[in-house]
């Protein structure tokens, strides 16, 4: 019995016949491989290809048990915005009076955008993080939206409704689904839950995507079908997936973008098994492996989990520009492959290979092939490491150019490698792909390097041996449950759905297992991500499910169309771009605001420095500001610069009267039940009634870091008041009791709590502040964990008494510093201290992340340990870490929601909590900031951290309002969270050893630096 693998590839398509009965075998059941080129008709490069094997392997057709094809056909619809392959999606949320804020496609690429946006409609349905419906279904409303749509001339539904995660029993979305086609029998329905978890726009941007390549995709797979039939195959055909299972034809028919990203996962997985790391567990328990891929161009490299599968890529994904949120494998790319050129500084010093290439015309331009560029091939020549082309045509490369060569290639490989590590685990390297030839040497920080037999077609051999699996992603709550009961619930489900997808029973077992606490919430809300898989069940009737003759002239007329799809124009003349990367070509040195007057009118290129900046000054919490930015955006695309304004702190009169209006819960739930907007204009409109209040001055930020350092912008175009260039933190804090003007007695009350179905709670009077945000917490949980709150509104007097000045100002700095230094390649350290006092703590890689909800908030820590003295070479390090002060010991992160301290500690892990808490030395603490910046210079928030990441950590000096009292350190300081220690002595240390964070500079001020008087 037999299963043929084929890998669509942009440039080849690969094949590969394995005998099933031969897989424990020296050749891995390998029958036969062929490589041919992809051609423009995809459905007859597969042909080609299975052609070609089963002729090499003289098999009998009617034993093969299965085709299981990876192709990015799909994806490069998208990612080419291919009119002809694209459709029209009309998009239904189930959300009640919730989600208005960002509406779909807000974040499109505008031309993508311009292809496939159809109608929006806002139903009654989606339910709340605790499992009550918002709102039950409307039939009515659901009747109405399918003649709606059909009136659009659309086919083609995207359907997401709130928490789909939580709606198991498809109450929500599948029973929308049911009416839609109940009313309009030719709509084709694409439903959330079937392709992501939580996460509303990045789940709801997935769903789009696969309603939109749905009619290119049955088609294409109708023609994979054909071709089937034209090679005499009556058995099953199966797609790969992203994750490196199988999914079934007419599944993959409903569901194709979970095909979009199979390629490198083929060749992961082939490499793999055909090095026979699937023999026993103890190899794959001691060792962590990565698969390294060279080509012609690039070098992709994978790294395989114990579970045998692809590490996943965290958060979101882009595909073709637009964010989403499904199962993708963690690929990294680096531009060195074969064809690399080859240069060495004018001084005759450093030699560099790559990243640009000769590509596929190696063959010609290379030298070994008579040509006159100096590829990576041609020093591996030189080297007399490989015999390709001749030899006679590099033996004149000098022996330093070709030492410098083979020393960078063996740098860059050995850098991509430890970015892909899971673990500090020794690591073996599986070498696959043609371009392999230029590793020449051992890799430090790589126990073996390994190439697997047939490695040239590890990608169609992991199409073939792909498993089966089926996965469960499901919110559940776990108050007054046995959480062990509540995960062998999942357990059987996960392995259940594997079953009834095609997995032997006998086989099946699980292999990953994800449990994730949401935030903030206090009935323990659970996320549980199971997956199950097995070998693909070999059917004693699979030969015999081909087509009946009747489908047989089906799949032949739908192949016919399918060659010919051009019957929609190109998209022409469209904007390039996109609302959500407004700096894309402009050039940041040169950009000047638009402060007219004293008044600052914000732009596009200002908010998306804002957001960046205030995600610095979130010290890890204050939640995403990418919603709050995207939200702004549109409004400033619907109303025009000149909506939204910000004035000077010093502007105000003292008798002046400003407002507050933030959210507030847990943003967990706020990326999910995304608010209209009209919470916070309802809470301010709430107190201010109560106050007597019929207009007001400005609006202030409660604090600055995060997303809500932006909710003042909308506020602003809502009312047409200005934004005071302040906030009440200078920060993010966890609690409305960190307002400064609170520290220092100004009273808060009243505040009002509301949500977007017209609710509000007022708490007029308390016995103190600690119980004001235990009562709004209390109204905040049963409004859903995701609201607004606004506080008693305060004078001008008041503020520039207690407020922290120029912070919005401060936030558009450090955004401008990370663009600039990003833009001008100059360090980012650097260009923010050029604004602002900041030290760098450490630099190094995240090698530990645990994290616990407690109290309604994030709890956890985050160790990170030194680089090697080569990860400090990457330029991307800043110049003074040398390894004659290179800091050896690891640093220690705590955080509840916001990082609260960093500390030295010698080693670890440690034997005990109470040895490192003795031994940690304290370098900087709350209310000082602390933030942790990527590769990019943006800012990583606590729930963002992950093993391998490299970062750098910097103190800021917070302001005197915090630090020059006993007042502020009583609230902001670390004896508030618990922590065992004083900032004074924290400080002096620091100023002694050299970690200071310098002395709190009141923030430089965009309206006074770029102010033009009419």
């Amino acid at each position: 019995m037999y299963r043929i693998g084929v890998d669509v590839g942009g440039t080849n398509t690969d094949a590969a016949i394995l005998d099933i009965n031969a897989l424990d075998t020296e050749s891995r059941g390998v029958l036969a491989t062929c490589k041919t080129s992809t051609t423009s008709h995809v459905t007859l490069g597969i042909q080609n290809a299975v052609r070609e094997v089963l002729a090499l392997s003289k098999v009998d057709r009617s034993k093969v048990l299965n085709v299981a094809i990876g192709t990015t056909h799909f994806v490069n619809a998208v990612i080419e915005n291919d009119a002809r392959r694209l459709s029209r999606v009309a998009v239904i949320r189930l959300c009640g009076p919730y989600t208005r804020k960002v509406p779909p496609f807000a974040d499109f690429p505008y031309a993508l955008k311009g292809i496939i946006e159809g109608p929006a409609f806002y139903l009654d349905g989606g339910l709340e993080i605790d499992g009550r419906e918002i709102f039950p279904l409307n039939p009515d409303q659901i009747k109405a939206t399918a003649a709606a749509i059909v009136e659009a001339g659309i086919q083609y539904v995207a359907v997401i409704g709130v928490f789909s995660a939580l709606d198991q029993k498809g109450l929500h979305e599948e029973r929308c689904k049911a009416l839609l086609q109940q009313f309009a029998p030719g709509l084709s329905v694409v439903c959330s839950g079937q392709i992501g978890g939580t996460g509303l726009l990045t789940r709801e941007n997935a769903t789009i995507l696969n309603a939109a390549i749905l009619g290119f995709a049955r088609r294409t797979i109708q023609g994979f079908r054909y071709a089937m039939y034209k090679l005499d195959l009556a058995c099953p055909l199966y797609l790969t997936q992203n994750d490196g299972t199988l999914t079934d034809a007419a599944v993959a028919a409903e569901l194709p973008i979970k095909t979009f990203a199979s390629g490198p996962t083929n060749s992961l997985m082939g490499a793999a098994f055909l090095q026979g790391l699937d023999h026993g567990d103890q190899r794959l328990a001691d060792k962590q492996v990565v698969v390294v891929d060279i080509g012609g161009t690039t070098t992709d490299i994978c790294s395989l989990l114990p579970s045998g599968f692809p590490r996943q890529a965290p958060n979101f994904v882009e595909v073709g520009g637009v964010r989403t949120a499904f199962s993708m494998p963690e690929v990294l790319s680096i531009g060195l492959g074969g064809g690399s050129r080859v240069r060495q500084s004018e001084d005759g010093g450093k030699v560099t290979v790559g990243p640009d290439s000769v590509a596929h015309h190696l063959t010609t331009d290379a030298m070994v092939f008579g040509g006159n560029v100096m590829t990576a091939t041609d020093i591996v020549v030189a080297s007399k490491a490989a015999s390709i082309g001749d030899y006679e045509n590099v033996k004149g490369i000098p022996e330093q150019l070709i030492t410098g060569g083979k020393a960078d290639m063996k740098r860059q490989l050995e850098r991509a490698i430890d970015r892909m590590k899971v673990s500090s685990a020794p690591v073996c390297v599986l070498l696959v792909g043609g371009g392999s030839i230029i590793l020449t040497e051992d890799l430090d920080g790589v126990e073996e390097c390994l190439r697997p037999p047939h490695h040239d077609s590890a990608n169609a051999v992991g199409a073939a041996i792909a498993k089966v699996a089926g996965e469960v992603d499901v919110i559940e709550i776990l108050a007054g449950r046995d959480e062990n009961e509540a995960i062998e619930a999942v357990r059987k489900t996960a392995i259940a759905t594997a079953i009834a997808n095609g997995a032997d029973e006998r086989d099946v077992k699980i292999v990953e297992i994800k449990k994730i606490p949401l935030q903030y919430v206090t009935n323990k809300a659970t996320r549980f991500a199971m997956k199950a898989v097995g070998s693909l069940r070999a059917r004693d009737d699979a030969v015999q499910n081909g087509f009946a003759n009747g489908a047989l002239a089906h799949a032949q007329e739908v192949d016919d169309d399918t060659t010919q799809e051009a019957t929609k124009p190109e998209a022409t003349n469209v904007q390039k771009g996109s609302l959500t990367k407004p700096t894309l070509g402009v050039n940041i040195a040169k950009y000047r605001p638009c402060v007219k007057d004293g008044v600052w009118y914000i732009s596009p290129v200002d908010v998306q420095l804002i957001a960046s900046g205030a995600g610095v000054l979130g010290t890890g919490g204050g939640g995403s500001s990418y919603l709050m930015a995207l939200y702004t955006l549109d409004i400033l695309r619907k109303a025009g610069e000149g909506a939204i304004r910000v004035v000077s702190l010093e502007s105000l009169k003292d008798d002046g009267v400003c407002v507050f209006g933030a959210g507030y819960g847990a943003p967990s739930v706020s990326d999910e039940r995304v608010s209209s907007g009209t919470d916070v204009f309802a809470a301010i409109d709430a107190v201010n009634k109560i106050m007597g209040i019929t207009d007001f001055d400005g609006i202030v930020a409660d604090e600055i870091g995060g997303g809500n350092g932006l909710v003042t912008f909308p506020t602003s175009a809502r009312y047409g008041r200005p934004v005071v260039d302040c906030d009440l933190m200078g920060r993010a804090y966890p609690t409305l009791e960190h307002g400064t003007p609170y520290v220092y007695g100004q009273p808060v009350l009243p505040v009002a709590t509301t949500d977007c179905k017209g609710n509000a709670s007022v708490v007029l009077t308390a016995d103190s502040n600690k119980r004001v945000e235990a009562l709004i917490r209390t109204t905040c949980i049963e409004l859903g964990n995701s609201t607004a709150a606004a506080a008693r509104p305060l004078s001008g007097k008041v503020l520039k008494d207690y407020a922290v000045p120029n912070t919005v100002s401060q936030a558009w700095y450090l955004g401008r510093a990370v663009h600039l230094a990003r833009e001008s390649k100059i360090d980012f350290i650097e260009a923010i201290s050029s604004i602002t006092p900041v030290k760098e703590l450490y630099v190094g890689k995240v090698v530990d992340v645990t994290r616990d909800v407690s109290r309604g908030y994030t709890v956890g820590r985050c160790v990170i340990a030194p680089l090697s003295a080569d990860e400090e070479d990457d330029s991307s390090n800043p110049p003074s870490t040398t390894p004659a002060n290179r800091e050896k010991r690891h640093l220690v992160i705590p955080f509840q929601n916001e990082y609260l301290s960093a500390g030295f500690i010698p080693q670890f892990p440690t034997t005990s909590s109470s040895q490192e808490d003795s031994e940690e030395e304290i370098i900087c603490t709350v209310p000082d900031l602390i933030s942790i910046l990527g590769s990019d210079g943006e800012a990583l928030g606590s729930p963002e951290l992950r093993y391998g990441l490299k970062v750098r950590v910097i103190g800021m000096p917070a302001s005197p309002l915090w630090t020059g009292s006993a007042e502020g350190l009583r609230v902001g300081g670390p004896e508030f969270f618990g922590l065992k220690c004083s900032w004074e002595e924290v400080r002096d240390r620091g100023r002694a050893n050299g970690f200071g964070v310098g002395e709190y500079q009141k923030p430089r001020s965009v309206i006074d630096e770029f102010n033009v008087t009419s």
